[in-house]
């Protein structure tokens, strides 16, 4: 077997969400997930189907992020993989309702930094054995950045 990997285009000032499931009703879930969470998130979703027809199914509520899941699904092209491209929100917003889909086995990766996906491929497919999300640390915090840290956290509104 031979490990590969390719790297995904996150859009500028959109964030990812890349997954596991298992089902074709996932896309219609997932949507649903999503356009509930409250917020003016625009996004776009595609599900790479694994058995019968075999397509990419997609959906979302800003067509140029859906059109862009579907070409990066088809790169990827593993089977039961979702992606999600957000814009005007964040994962942070919407994992939890992702995860408690019932369909979704599984989350890979949820971020706005460079991804890049490690692959396998058989005859019977292909398969994501991973993924790289971000680069290698540079260090250890320091009190100076500790403090930054949390003050960002206030500022930004995610802590009082």
């Amino acid at each position: 077997m031979e490990l590969k990997s390719l790297k995904v285009e996150i859009p500028e000032g959109c964030n990812v969400i890349l997954g596991h499931t298992h089902f074709i009703k996932s896309v219609e879930d997932l949507y649903e997930a999503l356009i509930e969470s409250g917020t003016a998130l625009k996004f776009g979703i595609a599900f790479c189907e694994a058995s019968q027809d075999r397509l990419i199914r997609s959906d979302g509520n800003d067509e140029e992020l859906v059109k862009h899941a579907e070409r990066e699904a088809m790169k990827i092209a593993a089977g039961h993989t979702f992606i999600i491209f957000l814009k005007d929100g964040y994962p942070v917003n919407v994992l939890n309702r992702i995860k408690n889909t019932s369909e979704v086995c599984r989350i890979y990766a949820a971020t706005a930094n460079p991804l890049e996906v490690i692959f396998t491929e058989t005859e019977s497919g292909r398969a994501i054995l991973g993924v790289v999300d971000g680069e290698k640390p540079a260090g250890i915090e320091n009190e100076e950045k500790k403090k930054e840290r949390k003050e960002f956290l206030r500022k930004i509104g995610y802590k009082r």
